[in-house]
């Protein structure tokens, strides 16, 4: 029987633990919280989107970063068996817009509580306020932990296997503070930079803070990049022809003190490149094309022709955002709609269509809902988990350099790179 230690009480190192127990093992699992899951505890604004039920072939095109690493985990433990595992303990799920999953209670402490109490009936053993120093390796084979609680002494504990689920660096009030990393490169493993990901845009048009507080839903937002500033004004130059853009959403998106946040948004920023020039067009009428907004708002021009500009169109917008897209048009607010000349309206429907941003950064870790970069996959055998580098080490979940888009695909990934890198662990060589 491998004795196996699992480093942080998440949903890969439950995952990982429960499949390594219930393959055989003898397993610990340390954890430097007082209590298991605090990560999943806010997940999907604290219901927990659990899974995403698209066909697993589908699954794929969500993965950002190193999809073709994830085949045999999510292969061996797909979103059906994730789903019939919770359906299997009582904890009954629903599936919502976008096949995304939650439980029908919408509480994730639902979900916790019910992995948890798998982890437990399956006889691991859990330590909590315990804080992993170090893991151990000798020939090339990992040997030991070394841990503490509170103000304890530093215990050097000899284990066959060490899994490390500690995720990455995002939400560090939870937990994810990059302990994983320093561990995979004290033995020997190559870290690809973290950085922030399903994460708010900072804006550098002053407007967008005017908006605060505004959500706008049905809207679709493209995101371009550029190598440098005169590469990004020359593409945007009058009459050039878009390129396409790196990314492309519709749903929801909600102004802040900063910039902009929501569903698109924050899926918008996994292609974001901090190295690039970026720029966003929302487009807030997409279900008109141009020449029908154009009769839209002749027709409401026609119903009002002496009516001032800045008060016929506020049937377009949210009161809110009134003042700004008049601003931003260049037509004088105070000009009768039968006097706004053929030009004027065709470049507000542009606009309209085209409202653009010039994105300055990301917020940090702090409002990050994952981490991009991790421990280097090249150094990872995909079919067990298995650290090519240190026999004996494996890694799972948001520790490695995977990323998935919002919807329930990275919790995806905890949940089929932890199952398979237990079972591995567990298994006798």
């Amino acid at each position: 029987m491998n004795k196996i230690a699992v480093i942080g009480c998440g949903a890969a190192g439950m995952m990982a633990a429960l499949a390594a127990a219930e393959s055989g093992g003898s397993v610990t699992i340390f954890e430097k919280n007082e209590k298991p899951g605090k990560k999943i505890y806010i997940t999907g604004k604290g219901r927990c989107n659990v899974t995403n039920a698209c066909d697993v072939e589908d699954y794929f095109d969500h993965v950002m970063r190193n999809p073709r690493f994830l085949y045999s985990a999510v292969y061996s433990y797909d979103n059906e068996a994730v789903m019939h595992f919770f359906e299997k303990n009582g904890c009954h799920l629903k599936v919502e817009r976008g096949d995304r999953v939650f439980p029908v209670s919408d509480h994730s402490s639902d979900i916790i509580r019910t992995l948890y109490e798998a982890v437990k009936k399956a006889g691991v053993s859990v330590l909590f306020n315990t804080q992993v120093h170090s893991v151990e390796a000798q020939s090339g084979r990992v040997s030991a932990v070394t841990y503490s609680s509170d103000d304890d002494p530093i215990t050097r504990e000899e284990f066959d296997k060490v899994i490390i689920c500690t995720g990455g660096m995002s939400y560090p009030s939870t937990g994810s503070t990059g302990d994983g990393y320093r561990f995979a490169r004290d033995l020997g493993h190559e870290i690809v930079s973290a950085r922030p990901s399903l994460v708010p845009f900072e804006i550098q048009e002053e407007w967008c803070t005017r908006l605060q507080g505004l959500s706008l839903k049905n809207v679709t937002l493209k995101m371009y990049q550029y190598k440098s500033d005169e590469e990004m004004a020359a593409a945007n130059a009058p009459g050039k022809k878009k390129a396409k853009p790196v990314y492309e959403g519709f749903g929801e998106m909600l102004f802040t003190h900063f910039g902009i946040s929501g569903p698109i948004a924050l899926t918008a920023s996994c292609y974001y490149e901090k190295e690039k020039k970026a720029r966003l067009l929302l487009d807030l009428k997409p279900a008109l094309s141009a020449e029908q907004l154009d009769k839209r708002i002749l027709r409401d021009f026609d119903d009002a022709p002496n009516k001032q500009f800045k008060n016929v169109i506020g049937s377009l917008f949210p009161s809110k955002l009134v003042p700004v897209m008049v601003e931003l048009s260049g037509i004088d607010p105070e000009k009768s709609v039968n006097n706004v000349t053929r030009e004027e309206r065709t470049a507000f429907v542009n606009l309209i269509k085209n409202v653009p941003m010039t994105i300055t950064g990301t917020r940090g870790f702090n409002e990050a809902i994952i981490t991009r970069g991790g421990v280097k996959v090249k150094e990872i055998d995909p079919s067990t988990m298995e650290s090519k580098i240190v026999s004996g080490l494996y890694f799972a979940g948001e520790v490695l350099d995977v990323d998935t888009e919002t919807g329930g695909f990275n919790l995806q990934v905890a949940w089929s790179t932890g199952h398979l890198a237990g079972v591995s662990a567990a298994s006798e060589e």
